[in-house]
C-alpha cells in the first residue's frame, strides 16, 4: 500500500489532520487566584447572570467551583472555559465568599 492517494479530505491543504482531542491542555491551579465579577444580560431575555471570569482553565477545578457557588447562592449556573456563570445578581454574596477563600476579587 505504498502508492495510496488521498481521494477526498475535508481538511484544508497543508493543515495536519484533526485527532479529536482538544489542543489546549489543562492549566494548573495557581496558589493565588484573582477572580473578576461581572453581570451579563445580553442574549438571556433580560435575565441576568453573574459571571466569575479570568479563572484557570482547569475543567475539574471549574466544575467543583461551580457546584460550590451554586449551592451557596441556591441557584443554577454552569462552568465554562475559564469562567463560572451563576443565575441572578449574586455579586455581593460571591465576592464575600471568594475573599474568605483567600482570593483577590475584582469587580
Amino acid at each position: 500500500m505504498k502508492n495510496v492517494k488521498l481521494a477526498y479530505s475535508t481538511e484544508a491543504p497543508g493543515k495536519p489532520p484533526k485527532t479529536g482531542a482538544k489542543a489546549s491542555a489543562e492549566e494548573a491551579v495557581p496558589d493565588k487566584i484573582v477572580a473578576k465579577l461581572r453581570i451579563e444580560k445580553s442574549g438571556r431575555k433580560g435575565k441576568g447572570v453573574t459571571v466569575v471570569h479570568d479563572l484557570p482553565r482547569n475543567k475539574d477545578f471549574l466544575k467543583k467551583l461551580a457546584k460550590e457557588l451554586k449551592a451557596l447562592c441556591g441557584s443554577g449556573g454552569k462552568a465554562g472555559d475559564g469562567l463560572v456563570e451563576i443565575q441572578g445578581d449574586q455579586r455581593e454574596r460571591l465576592r464575600d465568599h471568594l475573599r474568605k477563600k483567600g482570593w483577590q476579587v475584582k469587580g
